[in-house]
């Protein structure tokens, strides 16, 4: 399996990282993909990635949570980062509405400008949606010239949203949500098109029953492909193949 999202950088494993990518290992994750989120969080992922080189593999953006109204110099040191670091995703961009609406204006703006980073640079694109699917889906139907592709991470939305995301060419990052008694993802998956799936961890948030409420981990996305398994009434060793191929190709690993 691979863990297509996880902040494993975060000060949360400080304390454990080596157990933590080690319990990754041994329950056969073999990758583990790193967002950036902000000018902060640089230091610490590309260090995680040096520590752990065959393991892990780090992207570079700017998180909608982190945008304010220095944007436009905040974007100026993110874009620069492509030209000394081989990265394998523009991300973790979007757009998120459910904490602060105060500068919607500008995540649009940073979400546009780094879609453009990604058509320039011929690298996929790891898309931020908290409350604001349709929004994101509005723009990128402005923005896919055919050179777009990416993920939507931490799907939690319609059949309908996920079939408009996956005409754009886009895949669907499903994680912990999906293990949620009431986060409504029973009735999405049996539906989704396995070919667009993606697994994920987001950890260390949103970790998958039974540990919710706890830090998440790499691990812990044994019980994800277990879930999708399930509800798609598949083996799990299929789901799993099938989820490889696609994050191996969307963000072309070897």
């Amino acid at each position: 399996m691979i863990d297509s999202h996880a902040h494993i950088y975060a000060e949360e494993f400080e304390h454990d990282r080596d157990e933590v990518v080690q319990r990754a290992k041994d329950i056969g994750i073999k990758k583990i993909l790193l967002p950036n989120i902000d000018l902060n969080s640089i230091k610490p992922m590309l260090a995680t990635e040096a520590a752990y080189p065959d393991t892990c593999h780090s992207m570079m953006g700017l998180h909608p949570c982190y945008v304010n109204d220095n944007i436009e110099q905040d974007l100026e040191v993110i874009k620069a980062w492509f030209d000394k670091h081989n990265f394998i995703a523009v991300g973790e961009i979007g757009i998120d509405l459910y904490w602060d609406k105060t500068f919607q204006a500008e995540q649009e703006f940073a979400f546009r400008e780094q879609l453009k980073w990604a058509k320039e640079l011929a690298l996929p694109v790891v898309i931020h949606t908290r409350d604001s699917i349709d929004q994101t889906l509005d723009i990128l139907s402005q923005e896919q010239d055919g050179s777009l592709s990416g993920v939507f991470h931490c799907f939690g939305g319609s059949i309908e949203q996920a079939k408009a995301i996956n005409q754009l060419g886009f895949h669907l990052g499903i994680g912990g949500v999906s293990t949620f008694k009431n986060g409504g993802m029973d009735k999405v998956i049996p539906e989704l098109n396995l070919d667009y799936i993606i697994l994920e961890t987001d950890c260390p948030y949103l970790a998958p029953t039974p540990h919710r409420g706890k830090r998440n981990e790499p691990a812990f996305m044994q019980l994800v492909a277990q879930r999708i398994a399930d509800l798609k009434e598949m083996p799990l060793e299929q789901v799993c193949a099938i989820t490889d191929r696609n994050t191996e190709k969307l963000f072309q690993l070897k």
